[in-house]
């Protein structure tokens, strides 16, 4: 008995070892070299870094003219609002302390006013401020006595209220003149899904807006000197959903609509900062004072489209646009396509950049399930590195950093470029933990959303996990069009040109997404898009606007005002051509220091060209009439 156990288990044995030396021979003799012999890498590990709670001090200022907001809960989605009002151009000062933030002209209370988290005398201070002639906003008034500064008896809250409508006098007043901003939506009815809100009732005057139940959502009372502004909803938690990928619950259409939530209660903001802060100065968001940022991009996952990319970039060297084209580097064939990135392709590819167009990232996989991904290790190489996309449900070895990595390495190596910034995924899958791994692989800019899922037509800065605790140095340059859905785009034309008026009227941005897989239409499209806006719209590639909206995003603010004479000092961490301001309208620029820097001001704008580390504008100004000091 027990040598026929051995004897069968030899056998067993010897079967197994002759199927692996079976697999092991057909890998071998199958396995095909390398496409690019000479070239392996990265060398350099990415490293995740461990994410620190971002500090409010980060975004105080010695502005006095600037929006003050006082932080009553820390553990709220302060962050997402600071990002949405530095998006929206408002300079602005975090404090917890009210003695500080009433020193402004124009305060704005978050997360909520009660006695539980203001004191009696800080409740006190903030009734005080209001009949002295400041301007107070405040969101979710749920107690403290002030109910009568805001006009309001009562509050109810509720999780069922899904629509913020402004009544006539409101759309007027702030220029909401289109459905989508006379209307916004804090969740789907169909779905039974909103945020939380509370209702204002027995109003002292009319509200600015009402919940579909009727109670005020936005209300505001008038004094003889000051104004008080009360939201009845979270304004930092609706920016945080937006800006992390979220508002599919809130928004009307995933993408080639308008869908401007967030933009509007930032633009309400703004209006009633410049309205009663009569020293305000904005950062614009369009680069020369343009009305309009255009980003045209495309991406190359298709076989095809390496050929035909080519059409798109000399049409736009002609007009003089830099596009950016997003590459994915597909060097192993699979369920999705032929390998198209191999050295055959490698002449076309570089002629994109000797075109003036931008080269970015695509992933090497362009996967479906990237947003299911592990991390990864951070030392995934090319050749080794090889995910494979089995169908539209399955691909195995790949991985966040792997995506990441090796496509940026393949592209720098195989075009020449210094370094590749920019990415989108494929088909915009999306991780949560992107905006760290975008930062351990070196790039700096994403295009990984729509505009409709992020609830605005601007720029914004990412964080990690996307979650309102720790920011990362990640911009996003959501999607406003793209080519796939119906009918054609050179049928759709009209309607784009439609929608880029609308997001213009407040300088937001147009970024527009075609694969080039056919000419046809789509190069139609393009070229009727370019001749509407060639002249009132910014155009540039997204590294270039990328780097432009970085440093104004870190633009430091201090003003000096004495009498007749007013100066502005601005620092920047780095150069920025194209700067805008909005300065307060009885200013006028006298003098540049240093008086290298050419700057231009028509009416209230500003345009600043080649500036760099410290600037300050000298200005004559009428003396103000308004201020609570």
């Amino acid at each position: 008995m027990k040598k026929d156990f051995i004897v069968k288990t030899a056998k067993k044995l010897s079967f197994v070892v002759i199927a692996a030396l079976i697999i092991y021979l057909i890998q071998f003799l199958t396995e095909k070299p390398p496409l690019f012999k000479d070239i392996s890498g990265p060398e350099k590990v990415s490293v995740i870094q461990d994410s620190e709670p971002t500090p409010i001090q980060q975004f105080s200022t010695n502005l006095p003219s600037s929006l003050a907001i006082l932080l009553t809960d820390t553990n709220s989605n302060w962050l997402p609002l600071a990002h949405g009002l530095k998006a929206i151009g408002i300079p602005f000062t975090i404090t917890e302390s009210t003695e500080e933030a009433l020193q402004h002209n124009v305060v704005l209370v978050y997360p909520l006013i009660s006695g539980k988290v203001l004191s009696r005398d800080a409740l006190q201070s903030l009734r005080t401020y209001v009949h002295k002639g400041g301007t107070l906003l405040a969101v979710n008034v749920l107690g403290g006595g002030l109910g009568p500064v805001f006009g309001f008896k009562e509050v109810t809250p509720s999780f069922t209220r899904h629509y913020v409508n402004f009544q006539e006098e409101a759309k007027t007043m702030f220029s909401f003149h289109d459905s989508r901003e006379a209307s916004f939506r804090l969740g789907q009815p169909e779905k039974g899904n909103a945020i939380g809100s509370y209702g204002y009732n027995s109003l002292t005057s009319p509200p600015l807006a009402k919940f579909e139940d009727g109670t005020g959502a936005i209300i505001g009372r008038d004094f003889e000197l000051g104004h008080a502004y009360a939201f009845g909803f979270d304004i930092g938690q609706l920016i945080h959903i937006g800006y992390s990928n979220r508002g599919e619950s809130i928004a009307r259409d995933y993408v080639n609509a308008y869908e401007p939530t967030i933009d509007i209660v930032l633009r309400l903001i703004r209006a009633i900062y410049l309205r009663d802060e009569p020293e305000a100065v904005l950062l614009g968001t369009v680069p020369f004072g343009k009305a309009l940022t255009v980003l045209v991009t495309h991406d190359i996952d298709y076989s095809r489209s390496v050929k035909n990319a080519l059409d798109y970039a000399r049409l736009e060297n002609q007009y003089g646009i830099p596009a950016t084209y997003f590459l994915q580097t597909k060097f192993v064939k699979d369920y999705n396509d032929i390998t198209f990135f191999n050295p055959e392709n490698m002449k076309d590819i570089s002629s994109l950049v000797d075109l003036g167009m931008e080269v970015g990232g695509h992933s090497v996989a362009h996967s479906r399930q990237f947003a299911q991904f592990p991390m990864g290790t951070g030392q995934e190489t090319y050749p080794h590195y090889q995910p494979f996309v089995k169908n539209l449900e399955s691909t195995s070895g790949g991985t966040i950093l792997g995506e990441l990595r090796v496509s940026k390495f393949l592209i720098e190596c195989c075009t020449g470029e210094d370094q590749v910034v920019s990415f989108r995924p494929g088909v915009l899958s999306n991780p949560d933990t992107l905006p760290q791994a975008l930062q351990a692989t070196g790039y700096r800019f994403s295009s990984s959303v729509t505009a409709n899922n992020s609830l605005t037509h601007l720029p914004f800065q990412l964080t990690t996990d996307r979650r309102s605790r720790s920011e990362t140095p990640i911009f996003e340059f959501p999607v406003t069009i793209e080519d796939e859905e119906s009918p054609p785009m050179d049928q759709r034309l009209g309607e784009a040109l439609t929608l880029a008026e609308k997001i213009s009227t407040y300088g937001g941005m147009f970024n527009i997404l075609i694969h080039p897989d056919v000419l046809g239409e789509k190069i139609e499209f393009l070229k009727g898009f370019l001749n509407e806006w060639k002249d009132r719209a910014w155009f540039g590639s997204m590294q270039e606007f990328g780097s432009w909206w970085s440093v104004r995003n870190n633009i430091r603010l201090t003003s000096n005002i004495k009498g007749r004479q007013a100066s502005l000092t601005l620092r920047f961490s780095d150069s920025i051509n194209g700067l805008t301001l909005q300065a307060p309208a009885t200013w006028r620029m006298v003098s540049v220091e240093p008086n290298t820097i050419k700057a231009t001001q028509t009416d209230t704008i500003i345009v600043i060209e080649s500036a760099h580390e410290t600037l300050t504008i000298n200005f004559d100004r009428s003396v103000s009439k308004k201020s609570i000091h």
